[in-house]
């Protein structure tokens, strides 16, 4: 996990180059029926909803991207636990949606290949209602408390786990944040971030149970170097300079 293009990153928005070619992101598929069901893990290190291939990402990136899962990163009681940071700020928690390039025959297959990885991540914050969609997946942690549990969930509109505005978004090159951490992800990071009820985030930092038995809490890895990285926004980031009087 040693090379120059690892995630996650400080983005800077100063540092931040505009891109009119950043498209705005395109999801397929992604609004499930009830009767699809859906797997639901405790891996150890975090939560992870098993994706059909079904999902896609038609727009915002060059190539066809397929969904394989969904994961969260997350803090304790006491601390935030975004994995990616904004200007040096951490997030209550983040959303990783992976998917992997059409071309190659399946998520372990494309994970090698510098094209093969695609993963749309945002950033969980506290708000005052409750979230309907990230209820579907954090009601059903009490079930998968120990390491190894998992249960299925009912299938729901997958896409309300993302922003609704997916034209604003920061965009690079960089790998899994965790082991064997190949550096083959292009990321695209939300601008908006998504809200959830101060009770459902404590659900979140505070049910799962890790490989010693104690709370699964902190998982996040803490930021990388950029090695000289372009990070693009698909949208204007600095303000333009405006005189006002005083």
């Amino acid at each position: 996990c040693g090379g120059t293009k690892q995630s996650p990153i400080n983005v800077d928005t100063a540092q931040a180059i505009f891109s009119p070619d950043l498209r705005p992101i395109q999801l397929s598929g992604y609004s499930l029926p009830a009767n699809k069901q859906l797997k639901l893990k405790n891996n150890g290190h975090t939560v992870v909803l098993e994706l059909p291939e079904s999902l896609a990402l038609s727009g915002g990136y060059a190539q066809q991207y397929r969904a394989a899962q969904l994961h969260l990163h997350w803090g304790s009681p006491s601390g935030p636990g975004s994995e990616h940071t904004v200007n040096g700020r951490r997030f209550a928690a983040e959303i990783h949606v992976v998917h992997y390039n059409t071309k190659y025959d399946s998520f372990t297959e494309a994970m090698i290949y510098p094209d093969g990885l695609a993963v749309l991540g945002a950033f969980l914050e506290v708000g005052h209602g409750e979230n309907q969609y990230y209820h579907e997946i954090l009601k059903h942690l009490l079930e998968i408390q120990e390491v190894g549990q998992e249960t299925l969930v009912p299938g729901f509109n997958i896409a309300g786990l993302l922003p609704a505005n997916l034209k604003l978004y920061f965009h690079y090159n960089g790998s899994l944040t965790t082991p064997p951490c190949y550096q083959t992800v292009k990321w695209t990071i939300f601008n908006q971030t998504m809200l959830l009820s101060h009770h459902q985030m404590s659900m979140l930092v505070s049910t799962l149970r890790s490989p010693d038995d104690k709370l699964l809490q902190n998982n996040y890895r803490p930021v990388q170097n950029l090695h000289g990285r372009r990070v693009l926004a698909s949208f204007q980031t600095t303000p333009s300079v405006k005189h006002s009087p005083g």
